[in-house]
């Protein structure tokens, strides 16, 4: 069994009395690669430099739109850093959160978009964070498509994922025509979760990613306690379940999807 868990903070502060032990269950539970994204500059140093200590672990860097406020000039000189280094796949977790409220509108959208820039500069793809945004996020997104386009950019068919996807599945549709991914995660187990079970069984299998979004949106049956990497099997299992396929063909598939859009060979 091999599974990739695309979106998981191991760099927060609750994993940090037992860390290595967490490492240990994932393994153990068949995780064989992580990928670590900064919410801020502090957190993408941390990501990078647990890059560099675990083999399995790759590294994405970003400014979150709970943190863009913290966004200045010397931001964008400092990831732009951190993001060229081998060990980074991606830029992220970037986006918009109109739900918290953190941040403005306005800091939200300008740290975006410079990273969008950067992303498309360094070739490197995106993690989206979209929670009661995402008609302004796709707006923006597809203008940098756009963009890319123009430019013949190497990004321009397998451009990022919409981690925690909060669409529907005609939103689903229509962001997997474009070439993004999906992050499903631990949500997918809960009752009430209708829509982002409707969005797993309806996207295109070749579009999926598995995440657990570590150390929250733990799934079930453990709900309530921290989620961590190990627990990634239990959204496989379900979306196998949902989709009437085989575990194995959900692992290979999702893995499959990772590995082309973060290119994990040339790190």
């Amino acid at each position: 069994m091999t599974l990739i868990d695309t979106h998981c903070h191991l760099n927060f502060n609750t994993f940090a009395d037992d860390l290595n032990e967490v490492l240990q269950r994932a393994s153990q539970a068949g995780v064989s690669r992580i990928l670590v994204p900064g919410s801020d500059l502090p957190t993408s140093y941390q990501a990078v430099e647990m890059a560099e200590r675990y083999p399995f672990i790759y590294a994405a860097v970003g400014i979150h739109p709970n943190d863009a406020h913290t966004w200045d000039a010397n931001s964008l000189r400092q990831l732009e850093e951190l993001a060229r280094h081998p060990r980074v796949a991606a830029i992220g977790e970037i986006g918009l959160d109109y739900y918290r409220k953190h941040s403005t509108p306005e800091q939200q959208k300008q740290a975006l978009h410079a990273q969008l820039e950067l992303a498309a500069q360094i070739n490197k793809p995106i993690i989206l964070h979209s929670r009661q945004a995402f008609a302004d996020l796709w707006s923006i997104i597809t203008t940098w498509q756009e963009e890319l386009r123009r430019q013949a950019s190497p990004l321009t068919h397998s451009p990022g994922v919409f981690h925690a996807f909060e669409g529907n599945v005609d939103n689903a549709l229509e962001v997997t025509r474009c070439g993004f991914c999906i992050g499903v995660g631990g949500v997918i187990t809960y009752q009430n979760a209708a829509v982002r079970q409707a969005v797993a069984v309806r996207a295109p299998l070749d579009a999926l990613l598995l995440e657990t979004d570590a150390p929250f949106l733990t799934p079930y049956p453990h709900r309530g306690q921290r989620n961590e990497p190990a627990y990634l099997t239990y959204i496989a299992q379900k979306i196998a379940h949902l989709r009437q396929t085989s575990l194995q063909e959900v692992e290979h598939t999702t893995s499959s999807n990772a590995n082309r859009l973060f290119n994990w060979r040339d790190l």
